[in-house]
C-alpha cells in the first residue's frame, strides 16, 4: 500500500504542475477567470491521481471516486459554458486591477500569486476526504461500504443534484430579458438565497461521510476540507461577497434577504 503522504504529494505537485500551464495560458489571453471551472475539474484530477496511485478496486475507492467525478465534471462544464457565453468575471477583474496597483506588481506576477497559487493548495486541502478515502480503501479492498456511507453518497447525490436544478433555475431566469434587475424568487430559490452553494456544501460533507466510514481518524484527518468549503461558500469568497453586489444592483434584494434563508433550505418567512 502507499504512504499517503507520498500519495498527497504526488498529487499537489502534479496539481502545481497543470496550475502553471494554466496561468501561461492565463498571461496570452489575459483573464484568469476560468479558474472557477478549474476549481471543480481539479478535484477529479486529484480523485483520480489518488486512484491511479492506490488502486481503483475498493468499493469505497469506487464510490468516492464516482462521486467526485460526478460532482466535479458537472461543475466545470457548468462554469466553463458560463465563462464562454459571458466572458470574464468582473471580480477578478477588479482583484487584478487592485493588486496591480497597489504592489506595483505586472500583470502576470498578479495573477500567478493571487490567484493560480492561492488556489491551488485551497482545491487540495478541499479534495482531501476524497484523496484519503481512496488512499484508506486500497488498506482493505474488500471491505464493503456500510450504512454511514451509503448516507454520504445519498447526501451527495442530493447536493449534486440540488445545485445542478438551482443552476439552471438561475440560467433560465437570466435568459429572460424581463428578468433583468430582478430578484429570481421561486423554484428552489424561493428556499434559500444560495441553492447552489448549499448543493456544493452537502455534496462535499457526503463525500467526507463517505470517507468517515472508513474509520474516524481518517475522517478526523480529512475534516477540514467539507469545513473549510463551508465557511468559504458561507462566510468568505461565496455567499458574502456575491451578497454585498447584489444588495448595491439589486432594489429588491434586501427584502428578498428578509424573508429567505441565507444557506440552509427553508420555507420563506410570511409577514406577520
Amino acid at each position: 500500500m502507499i504512504d499517503a503522504l507520498l500519495l498527497l504529494g504526488t498529487n499537489f505537485a502534479g496539481l502545481i504542475g497543470v496550475i502553471l500551464i494554466l496561468w501561461g495560458i492565463s498571461v496570452v489571453i489575459r483573464d484568469v477567470s476560468f479558474i472557477d471551472a478549474f476549481w471543480a475539474f481539479g478535484m477529479v484530477l486529484l480523485a483520480w491521481g489518488a486512484a491511479w496511485q492506490a488502486g481503483f478496486d475498493a468499493p469505497h475507492a469506487k464510490l468516492l471516486l464516482g462521486l467526485t467525478t460526478l460532482w466535479g465534471l458537472r461543475l466545470a462544464i457548468h462554469l466553463t459554458v458560463r465563462w464562454a457565453r459571458h466572458g470574464e468575471d468582473p471580480r477578478y477583474r477588479k482583484i487584478l486591477a487592485h493588486t496591480v496597483e497597489k504592489r506595483k506588481w505586472g500583470w502576470a506576477k498578479a495573477a500567478l500569486l493571487t490567484v493560480f497559487l492561492t488556489q491551488a493548495p485551497l482545491l487540495f486541502i478541499t479534495c482531501l476526504p476524497a484523496q484519503l478515502g481512496i488512499w484508506a480503501s486500497a488498506g482493505d479492498p474488500a471491505a464493503g461500504v456500510g450504512a454511514i456511507g451509503w448516507i454520504g453518497a445519498a447526501a451527495a447525490l442530493i447536493g449534486i443534484a440540488f445545485e445542478s436544478i438551482g443552476d439552471a433555475q438561475l440560467d433560465a431566469f437570466r435568459k429572460n430579458p424581463a428578468n433583468k434587475g430582478r430578484v429570481l424568487d421561486t423554484g428552489l430559490w424561493r428556499y434559500t438565497r444560495h441553492p447552489n452553494y448549499f448543493g456544493d456544501a452537502l455534496a462535499w460533507w457526503g463525500i467526507w461521510l463517505v470517507t468517515l466510514d472508513l474509520g474516524w481518524g481518517l475522517a478526523l484527518a480529512s475534516l477540514i476540507g467539507p469545513v473549510f468549503l463551508t465557511f468559504t461558500l458561507t462566510r468568505w469568497s461565496g455567499k458574502a461577497l456575491l451578497e454585498k453586489g447584489l444588495h448595491k444592483t439589486r432594489p429588491d434584494y434586501a427584502a428578498y434577504v428578509a424573508r429567505t434563508s441565507g444557506f440552509i433550505p427553508w420555507p420563506p418567512k410570511t409577514k406577520a
